[in-house]
């Protein structure tokens, strides 16, 4: 133990020589120079909406005005984009409607440096956290180089998107555990605390911006636990001692980033109080704490009676409205009647008359009212269209099990297989129906089946809304439903305040809906996406801007294929060391302790690290798309930085000669003069291509295009 302390001590009096040294400052500024430089170079354009920007620019408009919406994503991310466009001029005007759009007279730039500057800080925070683990400069600087040239990280860190932020935070927390990690022979001290609460904080950031981040959090745990494991072993130290570390990593590790996690979504709920577009999404009761919803301090009758006009939501999480319209389903579709959807948004085309089941004409308003009971039989029409809600034995569109849902009849008048008896949850005869709180059923009276919905998206030929059928199981989980609007001029108004859920309800329910619009993202018709598979090989980019100014999207090829090469040498180098250790472990227990081990233990930390960004997305079963994977690049770069620097420490080292030296300086130069060539020759991906495509002689990125698959 003496000698191990020993060795640490001057371990890190040797890092802080070095870090001392003018050589590390001067390298660490070039390289942030170089980062900012390249990536706010030509920041401001094309002057148009490109790729996303259309989603995350409106969204952070929505901030600024104070409008709820729904995205799949946490919402730190977004609030920072509006911040950085209140801070820089811009309004929260700007439609952001479509890529291409035109930013005339708007001020856009402040949002794109912004996210640009974030991501200029990956490569000085590259070079820290590597020089941390490793205390080589040759590794650090390597490892940031890659990142600096790789034409793919900077075209993704040069636009209103979440990626820039998602990545610089990843990487902050990635900082943070390595300095802290460093900080062995001052534990418990200020920098000890400061690098711990950094990593904390930094690590729920990273996670409020996409639940991706729950991968870096992970690996932030793994090397967590590693060190727990280390420090229990210290048989020179009591028990406590392991107890102190635990309790410290729990508080600042695990309390500390919910309680910043829980704070955003408080920030996130208490600026959008304003009703927006994406209300429909949430329970009726959520949408009561919206100003401008009509279900905002909602005066409107409490119980439902024949005669009133209503919308019906399904229960599920994020469910929809029972909706129609004047389109009919097409052939081969069942009968051709017209169609029954649910739709998340707020329209007219939501709303329904309550009838007497056994009298098709309108209810005269002088007659008494009737209120709407458990085990009443009814008529839905549909008040637009005057079609009543209708099911019989045909099959459904996409679950063909179920029966179709259709409007039929002409002025509200149909036949008997538009007859529904109605249930409430957990009610019995002569309970009554009464809007937001009573949880119902309908179930058909011929059919014997269940209105509900799959939550399956039809075709465009229904625009994309979700399928409703009639279920001939009874007990099927999407068949509730809740009476959201309740109009009736007969029936006294009263207050629905008394149901708004408190922050923790509207929190959780969030998650829910995020999660769940998370698993139903699916390709659109058209749409081009990716597969795992192909995002190391760099198989397929992604248009940023297309017409006369192309952005693509696509990793430096020299970079990206030379990390394949180099992944593939360190797990043969791990398998030949680990040969060797075993070997010498019959002869020697005590292991070598060098500096190439502790690049190969680094190198075993940032393959994990790669393969837990990266692993995962095979077994997702939402759309998914090539930038998805430039948070495992990170790491596969820097494990080709460390790497490297492994190889030629063992040619530098091994018998210095003369010929090895100028192998090592030989080597190191053709490394760079690739990556910074290469760079040169793909940077017009990032910075804007105009003319000719590539495959025509005067292109100016012909004979660049080395794989058909290829799009510039």
């Amino acid at each position: 133990m003496a000698q191990s302390t020993t060795k640490t001590s001057v371990h890190s009096s040797q890092t802080d020589e070095s870090k001392g040294n003018s050589t590390w400052w001067i390298v660490l500024t070039i390289l942030t120079v170089l980062s900012f430089g390249t990536r706010l170079y030509k920041v401001d354009e094309p002057d148009h909406v490109c790729w996303d920007e259309t989603h995350f620019g409106k969204m952070g408009s929505w901030y600024i005005n104070r409008t709820f919406f729904f995205d799949v994503h946490p919402p730190l991310g977004k609030m920072l984009i509006a911040l950085s466009g209140v801070l820089t001029g811009y309004n929260g005007s700007f439609p952001f409607e479509k890529p291409g759009d035109k930013y005339e007279g708007v001020n856009y730039v402040g949002m794109r440096e912004f996210c640009t500057i974030l991501g200029g800080a990956l490569i000085p925070f590259t070079f820290v956290s590597i020089w941390e683990m490793t205390h080589s400069l040759n590794s650090a600087t390597l490892s940031a180089s890659l990142v600096l040239f790789d034409v793919g990280t900077l075209t993704l860190t040069q636009y209103i998107l979440l990626d820039p932020i998602l990545l610089f935070f990843m990487l902050a927390s990635f900082v943070g555990i390595c300095k802290f990690r460093s900080c062995t022979l001052f534990e418990f001290g200020v920098n000890w605390w400061f690098w711990l609460i950094f990593t904390g904080v930094t690590m729920a950031c990273c996670v409020c911006v996409k639940f991706v981040g729950l991968f870096q959090v992970t690996f932030i745990g793994l090397m967590t636990i590693a060190d727990l494991w280390f420090i229990l072993g210290k048989l020179s130290k009591p028990i406590s001692y392991t107890v102190k570390h635990f309790v410290a990593r729990f508080i600042c590790l695990i309390i500390l980033p919910i309680l910043v996690y829980v704070g955003f979504f408080y920030i996130h709920l208490f600026i959008l109080n304003k009703s927006g577009n994406g209300d429909g999404f949430y329970s009726s009761a959520f949408q009561s704490k919206l100003q401008g919803n009509s279900l905002h301090n909602a005066s409107m009758p409490k119980d439902v009676s024949f005669g009133a006009i209503i919308t019906l939501k399904n229960h599920r999480t994020g469910g929809g409205y029972l909706h129609s319209h004047w389109h009919l389903y097409p052939e081969n579709v069942g009968a051709k009647q017209q169609q029954i959807t649910t739709y998340a948004h707020k329209d007219e085309n939501n709303r329904w008359l309550v009838k007497f089941y056994n009298d098709d004409e309108k209810i005269n308003i002088n007659d008494t009212v009737r209120l709407l009971k458990h085990g009443d039989m009814i008529r839905l029409e549909h008040v637009p269209t005057r079609r009543n809600l209708h099911s019989h034995r045909e099959p459904a569109p996409i679950t063909r099990k179920h029966y179709q849902v259709t409007g039929y009849g002409e002025n509200g008048t149909g036949d008997y297989n538009d007859v529904w008896k109605v249930f409430v949850d957990g009610g019995s005869d002569g309970n009554i129906v009464s809007a937001v709180t009573s949880k119902i059923k309908l179930v058909h009276v011929l059919q014997h089946c269940v209105l509900t919905t799959s939550n399956k998206q039809l075709p465009k030929w229904a625009f994309e809304q979700h399928e409703v059928t009639c279920s001939p199981n009874l007990r099927d989980t999407n068949s509730y439903w809740n009476v959201e609007d309740n109009i009736n001029s007969k029936l006294p108004n009263v207050s629905f305040e008394v149901y708004s859920p408190n922050f923790f309800a509207r929190f959780i329910e969030s998650h829910a809906v995020m999660f769940q619009g998370n698993a139903g993202l699916k390709p659109k018709e058209g749409e081009v996406t990716s597969k795992p598979w192909q995002w190391p090989i760099n198989y397929k980019g992604q248009f940023f801007s297309g017409n006369n100014y192309k952005i693509y999207l696509l990793g430096n090829p020299v970079i990206w294929w030379g990390n394949i090469v180099v992944m593939v040498m360190y797990n043969l180098i791990s398998i030949w060391k680990a040969i060797i250790n075993k070997r010498r472990s019959n002869q020697n227990n005590e292991a070598v302790a060098d500096s190439k081990q502790q690049l190969l233990t680094t190198c075993n930390w940032l393959f994990i690290g790669w393969g837990l960004h990266y692993v995962p997305f095979y077994a997702m079963g939402r759309v998914l798309y090539f930038h998805h994977y430039f948070s495992a690049f990170l790491y596969s770069s820097m494990l080709t930085g460390v790497t490297i620097s492994y190889l030629l420490e063992i040619i530098k080292t091994s018998k210095p000669t003369l010929i090895r030296k100028t192998v090592y300086d030989g080597l190191i130069g053709f490394i760079y003069a690739s990556i910074i060539f290469s760079f040169y020759l793909y940077s017009p991906l990032a910075y804007g291509m105009s003319g000719p495509i590539s495959t025509e002689q005067n292109s100016t990125m012909f004979g660049l295009r080395w794989l058909d698959s290829w799009e510039f």
